[in-house]
């Protein structure tokens, strides 16, 4: 029986397959990040996920050149920080993620923050960049659902992802829900919420009857939920472990069970707080 496989894609709005599993690499930086990717990539993965803020696109394009594998196979995604937003300025700050990758074609180019005023600018810009073939695909990050409203009331192209914070213990379902209506991919960031719940019962009831581990179970629910998910480590049997989850499949009930974890409980900022 087959539960899924590493190399599985979801096709997003455009037609454009992105990778329902992938590697996250926030807050890891230098030759710690190079080799995590390089890591990665060997044991299978083809999504890895930067960002601008994260001042590591010049050693993840550096680990995907050595990897050897094919560029057509991958699929990379980075973002535009929040100073760099407006339509000119996006425009450039491109360039710069462009140059530190190595990469001709971005497969995902996202908005980190919404903030308050610039982002229908900076999605402007973003819409050029994808009709001049820049970039695969254009999206968000952050967003809630009045922001995704005030986008498309304005924009030529509806976001193919928005990349949230999105674990057991914050679902976002109504996010979610209105993102399905609207075919918009949901990505979570944190899916592990660092670690939090690797003591949870629930969770570790439901891993021991599968002789998995906790972080295992989570990933196994997000993807279970049609969540792309990026789980971040930079430690190889961390990584190795994370995507060893295809060779099991949740039940009706043990999806139940986590579902009822829902506490609307953030680790990171609320996005409606982020200000600039």
């Amino acid at each position: 029986m087959s539960y899924g496989h590493i190399a599985d894609y979801t096709a997003l709005n455009n037609g454009v397959t992105m990778p329902r599993f992938g590697l996250g690499t926030y807050k890891a930086a230098g030759e710690e990040v190079e080799r995590a990717v390089e890591a990665a990539l060997e044991m299978g993965y083809r999504s890895i996920d930067s960002a601008a803020l994260y001042g590591n696109e010049a050693e993840v394009g550096r680990a995907i050149r050595n990897s050897g594998i094919v560029r057509k196979e991958l699929f990379v995604t980075t973002k535009v920080w929040n100073d760099d937003q407006g339509y000119d300025e996006t425009l450039r700050a491109f360039e710069k993620s462009r140059e530190a990758l190595g990469l001709e074609v971005i497969d995902l180019y996202l908005i980190h923050w919404p903030g308050l005023h610039k982002f229908k600018d900076t999605w402007r810009a973003m819409e050029r960049l994808y009709q001049e073939g820049s970039v695969r695909a254009i999206g968000v990050s952050n967003f809630q659902i009045h922001h995704l409203e005030s986008l498309m009331q304005t924009s030529e192209t509806v976001p193919a992802v928005n990349q949230v914070e999105l674990h057991p213990r914050l679902q976002q379902r109504k996010l979610r829900d209105y993102c399905v209506l609207n075919n918009i991919q949901i990505e979570a960031w944190a899916p592990l919420m660092k670690g939090m719940l690797n003591e949870d019962p629930v969770l570790k009831a439901i891993a021991g009857k599968y002789g998995k581990a906790v972080p295992q179970v989570i990933l196994r629910w997000n993807l279970q939920h049609d969540i792309v998910t990026i789980p971040k480590s930079v430690t190889p049997s961390r990584i190795q472990q994370n995507c060893e989850i295809f060779d099991f499949e949740l039940t009706a009930e043990e999806m139940e069970r986590i579902n009822a974890m829902d506490a609307d409980q953030r680790i990171g900022r609320n996005p409606d707080e982020v200000m600039f």
